[in-house]
């Protein structure tokens, strides 16, 4: 592998940017898709009306006994090493994760996780590994994203998923011992939209190989990376995954980049120069390489929910310790209003928090199709998460500020809570924006009605498709509208969740009216929808809220009736914590019901397009040095 030293100025091509419709774009976004939904998903029918309790409660059981002790020995291992070998201001301060820190966790089978014992991995399911991540995560977020990037969006996933007998056998082994993975999809002029991408893979005149040319940006892991999976074209719109090792020829680290947080991972701009990619390196197919990111980031978006809610959990310690133990006009601050309310919140959400992360980690490990679940659960944990960080600087004030260092150099106990919300901010970036996730949220969501009265709103469909779909949408919506309307969501029904029954009962009458109000939204915007991103935006929220809610009432439910005498000893508490987030939970989703039609969209909107007109330039530039 030819390398430039990882922190010198980069000499990198910039990406020739490729002319794309935005139709073709749509269309190469749309060939990736998963169309089919061969299994059941719990928030799909949600979006469609129908509350499916059955597929959530009772609490999906997954992990075997088995499993269970292993795993729990082993996180001993994990949690006493962090505690001992990890100095996660050390790591912040010299941007680097020391390599005995490093060779720990390969002792310790920390990068084959999930990769079947047969291949030399632990072997465990997603449920332990995202309890191992999210233990390392509450320590030091670099080293959480090292693991991460290699065994949740990294080779190991789509090795294990799409890998042929001889490609796992080949490199699950040297995965499993440490050989650390990376994925390289992004490119400068290539975020959410892969139609752009201007990576090739040539395919070589005798057949046996492809030629791989181009540049990659923000490989998370890149200058430390022995295995990659790396996205090409290999024909006009058609993306294939590769298995490439860094070692080989024309493979070159251009530049170590470096961000506002997570100072110790090693993220890379890389360039491949006449790569020879053997042809047998290919992962799934031709052409089937987005298919294959979207599928494994179902289950690598997973991580960041179980992250966000350690991170939570760490939060409420520290403003629960500082509200306690911090007197200001002869009380502790925690008695005052203004404080109590932000330690309040931070409870109540992050119970929730932790229900959905584990409640879609047991859906998944149970066969379900979690695409879905998956997305509201990274999107809800990672921005409640935020909110929570920044409750908890406000409550510590100055000493939330000031660095860890600072504190100790002082006297004062280094808590890090200015690293942690300078780590915790790309939680709402990686992996799918915020925004991208309410946008591919939206699309799975309307996907029923776009089958049923697709030619109906697409523009370009001849009239005799529109015709055909004219008949089959008042067919199916003289059935479908009135049914959800109707249906029974007052007492008695759920009984069983004793104080929180009314709060399912009330989800069960929301869920009808969030498919009626999408429903508005096709009729009123029809072809247009896709661009009322707010709109769409408030009923994702919506949907992932009554998610939300059902994981904390359904994990609060489970917990009473647990054959671990732990676990029944937390119920009552737990049930409380859930009946209070239900409420601020319903507060959020009458509004977001308020504002969906009712709102100030389309002035912000315009006053967004005059600021990329230059008619306020006097605004920007009066006063400031530009």
């Amino acid at each position: 592998m030819t390398t430039i030293a990882p922190d010198s100025p980069t000499g990198a091509r910039s990406a020739e940017t490729n002319r794309v419709t935005e139709r073709e774009a749509r269309a190469v976004a749309e060939a990736a898709r998963e169309k089919e939904w061969a299994k059941p998903s719990f928030v799909r029918e949600l979006f469609n009306g129908r509350l499916l309790l059955h597929l959530v409660h009772p609490y999906p059981e997954v992990i075997d006994p088995d499993e269970e002790q292993r795993a729990a020995v082993w996180l001993e291992r994990v949690e006493k090493f962090m505690k001992e070998r990890v100095d996660a201001d050390q790591i912040d301060r010299d941007r680097k994760i020391p390599q005995h820190v490093i060779d720990g966790l390969k002792e310790l089978g920390a990068f084959g996780i999930k990769i079947p014992q047969e291949y030399g991995g632990l072997g465990f399911s997603q449920i332990t590994y995202n309890r191992a991540v999210a233990l390392i995560g509450s320590v030091d977020g670099s080293i959480a994203t090292l693991l991460s990037a290699h065994q949740s969006i990294g080779v190991p996933q789509p090795l294990k998923l799409f890998g042929t007998p001889e490609q796992k056998r080949k490199y699950l082994p040297r995965l499993a011992k440490g050989a650390i993975s990376a994925f390289a999809l992004t490119e400068a002029a290539v975020g959410s939209d892969p139609a752009r991408i201007s990576a090739t893979a040539e395919l070589s005149e005798d057949g046996t190989h492809y030629i791989l040319n181009g540049e990659k940006l923000w490989c998370t892991n890149g200058t430390i990376a022995e295995i990659l999976v790396v996205m090409a074209k290999t024909g006009e719109r058609r993306i294939t995954a590769f298995i490439v090792e860094t070692a080989w020829e024309g493979v070159e680290i251009v530049q170590r980049l470096h961000f506002m947080g997570l100072g110790g991972i090693e993220n890379a701009v890389m360039r491949f120069t006449n790569v020879k990619v053997p042809k047998e390196n290919i992962l799934l197919g031709e052409g089937k390489g987005l298919k294959l990111a979207l599928v494994t980031l179902n289950t690598g978006r997973l991580t960041i929910p179980a992250i966000s809610a350690a991170v939570a959990k760490r939060s409420l310690d520290i403003g629960h310790q500082f509200g306690a133990g911090r007197v200001q006009w002869g009380q502790a601050i925690g008695k005052h209003d203004a404080v109590a309310q932000k330690i309040g919140r931070t409870a109540v959400h992050t119970f929730a928090m932790d229900a959905v992360s584990d409640l879609a980690t047991r859906m998944n490990d149970a066969g379900y199709d979690i695409r879905l679940e998956a997305a509201i659960a990274k999107m809800w944990n990672a921005e409640r998460g935020w909110e929570i960080i920044d409750d908890t600087l406000q409550i510590r004030g100055g000493r939330g500020y000031e660095t860890a260092w600072s504190l100790a150099s002082r006297g004062e106990e280094p808590i890090p809570v200015e690293r942690m919300m300078r780590d915790f901010r790309i939680n709402m970036i990686f992996e799918g924006s915020s925004e991208i996730m309410r946008l591919f949220i939206a699309r799975e969501a309307v996907d029923g009605h776009l089958k049923i009265a697709g030619a109906l709103v697409d523009p370009d469909a001849p009239s005799g498709a529109k015709l055909a779909a004219f008949f089959r949408v008042a067919f199916h919506y003289a059935w479908w509208y009135p049914t959800r309307w109707l249906g029974w969501g007052r007492w008695p029904r759920y009984g069983e969740f004793g104080k929180l029954a009314r709060h399912i009962r009330w989800i069960d009458r929301k869920t009808r009216k969030l498919a009626r109000h999408l429903f508005y939204a096709i009729v009123r915007f029809g072809p247009g929808l896709e661009k009322k991103q707010s709109v769409l935006g408030r009923l994702v929220e919506i949907g992932a809220e009554l998610f939300a809610m059902t994981a904390a009432c359904v994990r609060a439910h489970k917990l009473g009736r647990s054959k671990s005498a732990e676990d029944r000893a937390h119920a009552a508490p737990a049930v409380d914590l859930a009946e209070v987030f239900c409420r601020v939970a319903r507060r959020r989703i009458d509004d977001r019901f308020a504002r969906m039609f009712d709102n100030d969209d389309a002035a912000i909107y315009k006053t967004a397009q005059r600021v990329l007109a230059d008619e306020y330039r006097w605004l920007e530039q009066d006063g400031v040095v530009s």
